[in-house]
């Protein structure tokens, strides 16, 4: 039997394996991006392979109350039983949309006044020195090429994370989690 950890109280009780998984089409994102009554925050995934990696990511975008998750329709992890695992639930909870052309849905988000800020090991701007706060869209790019130069095009900001050792990154799914969890604490002050 599967396992999840409840949002409210930290400890794990028990999922439904069967709980259908769907995801929005374009359209239908824009307009419950629209329908919210907050800033939304938003997670773009570009071309993250990786169904653990996926898997985590979507668990820390549950966990900071994220409200849309782009992921592009290619070359991108589908929404698998080893996505779901390592999600532990949070696959059910987000919504979640598939894109044919992330640039252009990008667009479309900067026409809505959502502020784009991509991870990329070529910024110059750090994650601590960035305001992550009103309408914004983190974007994190695939495990080994990160973010697509068409990508980095359409972001309002590109931020790094500053790296006191030898390795030169972190995991994609580990510099979500960091980058999710600076934006939440930036967003509740």
């Amino acid at each position: 039997m599967k396992r999840r950890y409840s949002k409210s109280l930290g400890r794990r009780t028990h999922a439904n394996p069967d709980a259908p998984v769907s995801t929005l089409g374009e359209e239908e994102s824009l307009e419950r991006l629209d329908a919210l009554k907050e800033d939304p925050f938003i997670l773009l995934l570009d071309q993250v392979q990786d169904p653990r990696n996926l898997g985590a990511c979507l668990r820390s975008a549950d966990g900071v109350g994220v409200n849309l998750v782009v992921l592009p329709s290619d070359r991108s992890a589908g929404l698998t039983d080893v996505v779901r695992h390592v999600a532990c639930g949070a696959v059910e909870r987000l919504l979640i949309t598939r894109v044919g052309n992330l640039a252009r849905y990008m667009e479309k988000l900067t026409e809505r006044g959502i502020r784009l800020i991509g991870t990329s090991d070529q910024a110059t701007t750090s994650l601590y020195d960035s305001t992550m706060t009103g309408p914004c869209g983190l974007i994190v790019g695939a495990e080994e090429t990160g973010i697509r130069r068409l990508t980095a095009k359409h972001c309002d900001e590109l931020i790094y994370i500053p790296m006191s050792g030898t390795v030169a990154c972190l995991n994609v799914s580990v510099a979500t989690g960091v980058c999710l969890f600076e934006a939440r604490r930036q967003r509740s002050s």
